[in-house]
């Protein structure tokens, strides 16, 4: 079986990483590319937050390892994983996948203003000042805190089959 790939794809709330990851599906479907999409959000995804609670756990990480490893059993190499600090955290992230992946890593990024935008589209149009305030933040930590080697995309001005594309085009996976 071919070496395992995986497109890690980052970024603050709100700046489209699922629909990314979605409209990216669609693109590999459309050529047939067999690969997993994985969103790292609801791999820890509970109350109390496991990773606060019980961060020696590495929750999500033992999570992505039996996921992934069924998706190998199925004969899947390529996997789209979207998580706010995916980027910061791809060296655990692929030693969790266990078989040495070939790794490409994504910052997508937005201003405020079309941040502010798709998160009031997605919560129905009330956005409280806090959210937004702690995703401005955490763009900041990414962007500073991400390796040069992590590709950073900015999305402001694009729509999500566009980003798809630019995506696609950095893993090499239309050309295989």
């Amino acid at each position: 079986m071919p070496r395992s790939e995986v497109l890690f794809i980052g970024g603050r709330s709100g700046v489209g990483k699922s629909t990314a990851a979605e409209a990216l599906h669609d693109l590999l479907v459309a050529a047939d590319v067999r690969h997993a999409v994985i969103e790292g959000d609801l791999l820890d995804l509970a109350h109390p937050a496991p990773h606060v609670e019980f961060p020696e756990a590495h929750l999500a990480e033992r999570n992505l390892a039996a996921m992934w490893s069924a998706y190998r059993e199925l004969g899947y190499h390529r996997l789209v994983y979207t998580n706010t600090v995916a980027v910061l955290e791809q060296d655990a992230l692929a030693a969790a996948m266990g078989d040495d992946p070939v790794v490409t890593a994504v910052l997508l990024r937005a201003g405020d203003q079309a941040t502010a935008d798709r998160l009031r589209r997605r919560s129905g149009g009330h956005l409280p000042e806090a959210q937004l305030a702690h995703s401005t933040r955490t763009a900041g930590r990414l962007d500073a805190a991400a390796r040069d080697a992590v590709t950073r995309v900015d999305t402001d001005s694009l729509a999500p089959p566009e980003v798809a594309v630019r995506l696609a085009s950095l893993t090499g996976w239309l050309d295989a």
